[in-house]
């Protein structure tokens, strides 16, 4: 009776709070109104208004907690009140003194664009305590260039270095008049000229002059000065070519690192010409080291063509840890907790080159009963900041590419079997010019042994050799590398990007050359080292692009699409396990735990207790909403679908695979600290190819397996 009596309570509160927040004005005062929205309507179809919409003084914002704050109401002047109002968000005020400031700042920027003579006036549309602001624009006379001239001093080398240059002016004839494309054309040129080496060339020695008045005729005169526009004639001295002085390299003695390398990554030495681009190079590469916390490149003057160039680097901490911490539960009480231990050295030998351990497990079990599953790694990792073989000499760009080598030991602990993995490579990565972050494996190398399989299992195997092949001990040997490209370089992103990745392995081939010298098996497959070699071609492309919109870019849509597959031939029959493709878990289909989805219609397995579904292609797609909800909290809405399938399959089609499709959806909620996201996901399924009745009705989701909540560090994608 008390349960009902509570549940009633909670009921009647919920309740109340809906009815107090179904109006986002509730708590304004008289006389004051919601800023909905502004308008903007200009008499040019053609014209974007959103060029204007940033020049409009006060702008709108809308969030959920909007209505918490609205709450606040109810309890006036006490601590719920201002609960309420600190972790809700206030409506926007309409301030009418802003109206005004924002039809000034409007016909400025229109000017600036080139539209001399525009109007723009404003009304006020207000209705329910809530406010619409329009704006009309009528766009004023545009200019086209009729003709361009130049004046540039004749004294030294740079007249001739200026018209050198012309032909890539930005501004052209039959182009429109305006200061926007006068300023970006005097930035372009000024620091063209400072890769002349004239050193403390600016925008500012640059003037226009466009004669409108004559009729038929709008000549530009671009005009180079010798004394910049807060200064006066007086101040006019040759603009002569800068050469290099004095270098010195600072930085603190704490940090144990060769002078001579650092020498080595700086593209300037004394006696070169001066050239922006060289220090842009040299700032670049030792940024890249990542064992400073701050690169600075200071030039100063010595006499009217040396300058001297002092590096500062400051101190960065070499040593440290990172720890990540991924779990998940579902309906059926099957808990898994994934923790990793990081440890790195930044300038393990004086020269930048990083040293890293990790220390890495998976613990899956079931409360109360025998079901569970242990896994541990450990690997090892030696990155150098250069490709070794090769002098820094042979590379001229920003970017230098580094070398990395890697081993690693992995044990499995299952109820069906326990095996080992030892995997090695090594790698040369790096970044493009066009920002394609690579990483190529000239040798990657895995080794499989089975210690011990449980005599069922391995009954279970021999009736399913596709599942037979993918368990046995195997030697991978082969090539591979990963490619990826993104529009926004920061850890935690906070305007609109996209990004695109692949990867893609080749294993067996170069062994297969040796397969008339090699011994066959029981099996009848080559082996090398008593083991048989593994042969496939495997690939992954992912694509995702997030929209970020509303107040301050607050909210955003985060989608993605995945596709991967791979193909066993020649001496294998099937992928390596751990080349196999997989569903389910904190990043992936999140109405399930990992790899307990697919192959496409299929149950899962009953060769295994815990789940281990695997397959040879992957399909997903993944769209999310995000939105903030109060201090660092976001929130969250997500739909997945996808799954995995299995080449060996009966009837794998296109109409199989569509039809075989599984969803999920579900809420989550984010702390997002800038530097760190850390999130909870709440996935439930609403379509299961596995069911007979593939569509799940919502008085079915939070039953047995019908939800998985997961624990992750970051963005799922």
């Amino acid at each position: 009776m008390m349960k009902k009596n509570l549940l009633k309570y909670a009921i009647l509160v919920l309740g109340v709070l809906s009815l107090a927040s179904c109006s986002t004005t509730r708590v304004l005062g008289e006389g004051e109104y919601r800023l909905q929205k502004n308008i903007i309507v200009v008499d040019d179809d053609s014209f974007k208004t959103s060029e204007l919409s940033s020049y409009i003084k006060q702008q709108p914002s809308w969030s959920p907690m909007m209505y918490v704050y609205n709450w606040s109401f109810l309890g006036y002047d006490n601590a719920i009140s201002r609960f309420f109002k600190k972790i809700g968000t206030a409506p926007v005020v309409f301030q009418p003194n802003l109206v005004d400031a924002s039809v000034s700042s409007i016909e400025r920027h229109l000017e600036y664009m080139g539209y001399y003579g525009s109007k723009v006036s404003a009304t006020t549309e207000p209705k329910k305590k809530q406010m619409k602001v329009k704006y009309d624009v009528q766009l004023g006379k545009r200019y086209v260039i009729d003709s361009i001239r130049f004046r540039v001093p004749n004294r030294g080398d740079f007249a001739a270095d200026f018209y050198a240059d012309t032909a890539n002016i930005s501004v052209k004839v039959g182009d429109y008049l305006s200061q926007e494309a006068l300023e970006a054309e005097s930035e372009r040129s000024a620091a063209t000229m400072r890769t002349k080496g004239y050193y403390g060339f600016s925008k500012y020695y640059y003037t226009f002059l466009a004669d409108t008045l004559t009729q038929g005729r709008n000549t530009l005169t671009m005009e180079v000065r010798e004394y910049s526009r807060n200064e006066s004639r007086s101040a006019a001295k040759p603009l002569k070519k800068s050469y290099l002085n004095d270098i010195t390299i600072e930085y603190p003695k704490s940090i144990r690192f060769r002078e001579d390398i650092l020498r080595d990554l700086t593209t300037i030495k004394p006696g070169m010409q001066y050239n922006e681009n060289d220090i842009t190079t040299t700032y670049s590469r030792l940024s890249t080291l990542k064992n400073f916390s701050s690169v600075a490149i200071e030039m100063s003057q010595v006499d009217s063509n040396k300058v001297d160039c002092a590096i500062k680097l400051s101190s960065s901490p070499e040593q440290g840890f990172k720890v990540n911490l991924e779990s998940s539960v579902n309906s059926t009480g099957l808990i898994s907790i994934s923790p990793q231990l990081n440890f790195y050295h930044k300038n393990i030998f004086g020269g930048g080159e990083r040293l890293s351990l990790g220390f890495m497990g998976n613990f899956q079990f079931m409360p109360n009963s025998n079901t569970k599953a242990n896994e541990f790694g450990v690997s090892a990792g030696l990155s150098f900041p250069r490709f070794l073989g090769l002098p820094y000499s042979h590379f001229s760009g920003i970017n230098i590419p580094g070398t990395d080598i890697g081993v690693s030991y992995n044990y499995q602990d299952r109820p069906e079997y326990t095996r080992s993995l030892f995997s090695t490579s090594y790698a040369y990565s790096g970044r493009t010019h066009n920002g394609i972050i690579y990483k190529v494996y000239p040798i990657q190398m895995n080794i499989v042994k089975m210690l011990n399989i449980d005599f069922g299992f391995l009954m279970n195997m021999t009736k399913n050799p596709a599942i037979w092949y993918t368990f046995m001990d195997h030697f991978d040997a082969g090539v591979g590398g990963s490619f990826s490209w993104s529009s926004s370089n920061e850890a935690v992103p906070s305007t609109s990007y996209h990004y695109y990745r692949l990867s893609a392995d080749l294993s067996g081939n170069a062994i297969s050359l040796l397969n008339r010298w090699l011994p066959l098996d029981d099996m009848d497959e080559k082996t090398i080292f008593g083991v048989p070699y593994s042969q496939y071609v495997r690939g992954e492309f992912t694509a995702g692009r997030t929209f970020r919109f509303g107040y301050e870019d607050k909210q955003s849509i985060a989608t993605r699409f995945l596709f991967g597959g791979g193909y066993a031939y020649g001496n294998s029959s099937t992928l390596p396990f751990e080349k196999q493709f997989y569903c389910g878990g904190a990043n992936s289909m999140r109405g399930w735990q990992a790899r307990s989805l697919g192959p496409g219609t299929y149950l899962m397995d009953d060769y295994f207790m815990i789940p281990s579904q695997t397959g040879d292609l992957k399909l997903e797609a993944n769209l999310e909403y995000r939105f903030p909800i109060f201090w660092k909290i976001e929130g969250a809405l997500f739909v997945d679908a996808g799954n995995i399938w299995s080449l060996y399959e009966e009837n794998l089609n296109l109409k199989e695979i569509g039809r075989s499709i599984a969803m999920d959806w579900g809420p989550g909620v984010r702390v997002n600290l800038n530097f760190l996201v850390i999130r909870i996901d709440t996935g439930i399924k609403f379509r299961d190819p596995s069911r007979e009745h593939m569509w799940i009705a919502p008085n079915e989701w939070l039953h047995k397996d019908g939800f998985t909540i997961h624990f992750g560090v970051g963005y799922p994608f």
